[in-house]
């Protein structure tokens, strides 16, 4: 029986080297029976001491039966794996960096597609029988539902799925899993609950990193009875906007109300108006409401677009000295600014003891939608950590690999990031894009913009649960 099989070295977690073959045997109809067999193997030096192997044996023989016409299509794309994701320009050459080893090592071709209309272009793909063999979603919610209509692939049918327990984590494991089956393998990763501070400024007035959302209230009235104005914050984002605050929100319900009432609140098992949400807008308008604490008040919220809230807090001297803000912000931050001297960041603090200081996070997750000798073998690649000591060697974004040390990130304001990611208690996925998207990005983001603008907030409560699909 023809086998792929990957050895895995470990010193450290680091992997040493990788040995790997590839039988691909393809079956035709009884038109015509066409058999495909590759072999490529490739010899390592090893000169540091191996402390630990584990080998992972994947069974990679498929039977494939098709129309004679389909014969040359499959012999010309048996070397071959089409992968679509969001990631584009820059970000798309360093994916095709951390693919480049698996390509010389197994001479399959890794060919990518990335569009900024994800969802739009693999819909389309998908409907159209020109599925790609691998996606990277950037939205949980998406991959969830293409799982349950069986469109996906379970990875424990190719791979083992013990060392992406053990590669992972159980937190990431679970955040890649649906309906209790693990699906994905996770790529990178940004901590949206990150509040930016200029670190110079923040030291040379005394300030001090708050622990709590009571110390973080003292320090903003503070930095107001200073003379300054403690928040940046904007909501503009064209057709998206508001969803700035639905972030707020998130953090919030994390903290004060606990990771089993955030998923029931996700998953609408309790309404929009439910008192726990309700405490959550309350608390995030002790901060957005207050026109002393927030650059340009309500008005300055809801015109300023949310990439350029945060260039108050870059000016000299500040116009602000906090901005909750995703770490997606970090590639604008470091190009001409020498962010690790000037920009830095810590988590929102906690608001319930017993909750700890929890973590919302986005990323990026790779899922099969094809199961053939080529996806299985690029799908084991990602989940060992070559791919993502290059990834993270270019900076601007955070692996979720635990085998990847903080030495390995490109510069020091990513590092800390990953250091704070770490440390976190509790990690939920963004919980607008695990909502139906006429709430996530619908009615909860207009609601938002609602709530700055003064309205009713029972109004604006009943207006969200309202628009919830089953209603």
């Amino acid at each position: 029986m023809p086998r792929y099989l990957y050895i895995l070295v470990f010193n450290n977690l680091r992997l040493l080297s990788m040995l790997s073959a590839l039988v691909l045997t393809s079956c035709v109809s009884e038109i015509m029976e066409v058999e495909v067999t590759r072999v490529v193997k490739k010899e390592v030096e090893v000169e540091t001491i191996v402390e630990k192997i584990i080998e992972v044996e994947v069974e990679v023989t498929r039977e494939v039966r098709v129309d004679i016409e389909h014969v040359v299509e499959v012999e010309r794309n048996a070397g071959q794996v089409f992968v679509l994701g969001s990631f584009i320009e820059s970000d798309a050459d360093n994916f095709s960096l951390a693919v480049k080893p698996f390509e010389e090592h197994t001479g399959i071709d890794v060919v990518y597609e990335g569009s900024r209309s994800f969802e739009h272009l693999l819909s389309v793909l998908e409907s159209g029988g020109e599925a790609p063999d691998i996606a990277a979603f950037p939205q949980l919610s998406v991959m969830a539902d293409l799982a349950r209509a069986g469109k996906l692939v379970k990875l424990e049918s190719m791979i083992n799925t013990d060392l992406l327990l053990n590669g992972y984590g159980e937190a990431w494991f679970d955040l890649a899993s649906v309906d209790g089956d693990i699906y994905g393998v996770w790529y990178r990763a940004s901590v949206s609950s990150l509040v930016w501070y200029p670190h110079p400024e923040f030291e040379a007035s005394g300030y001090e990193i708050p622990g709590t959302w009571e110390e973080m209230i003292f320090l903003s009235d503070q930095i107001v009875s200073d003379g300054h104005t403690p928040w940046c914050l904007g909501m503009k984002s064209g057709v998206a906007s508001g969803w700035p605050g639905t972030d707020w929100i998130e953090d919030i319900m994390l903290r004060a109300s606990g990771p089993q009432v955030f998923d029931q609140w996700v998953r609408h098992e309790i309404p929009f108006n439910h008192p726990d949400v309700r405490r959550a807008f309350e608390l995030f308008g002790e901060i957005a409401l207050n026109p002393e604490y927030v650059y340009g008040g309500t008005v300055g919220i809801l015109d300023t677009n949310f990439d350029d809230a945060i260039h108050p807090l870059l000016a000299d001297p500040p116009q602000c000295y906090l901005h909750r803000q995703s770490g997606f912000l970090t590639p604008s931050l470091t190009d001409g600014l020498n962010a690790d001297m000037e920009v830095e960041a810590f988590l929102l603090p906690l608001i319930d003891e017993k909750f700890g200081v929890p973590a919302i996070v986005t990323g990026d997750v790779f899922a099969a939608l094809d199961d053939t000798p080529q996806v299985r073998a690029l799908m084991a690649y990602l989940a060992t950590t070559e791919p993502h000591f290059i990834w993270a060697g270019k900076g601007g974004h955070i692996s979720p690999h635990l085998g990847v040390g903080l030495h390995v990130y490109g510069d020091g304001i990513v590092a800390s990031q990953a250091e704070l990611l770490q440390s976190a208690n509790t990690l939920r996925f963004d919980g607008s894009d695990m909502m139906p998207s006429s709430v996530g990005m619908g009615s909860f983001s207009s609601g938002m913009q609602d709530f700055i603008a003064g309205k009713d907030l029972d109004e604006v409560l009943a207006g969200i649960e309202m628009s919830w699909p089953d209603k």
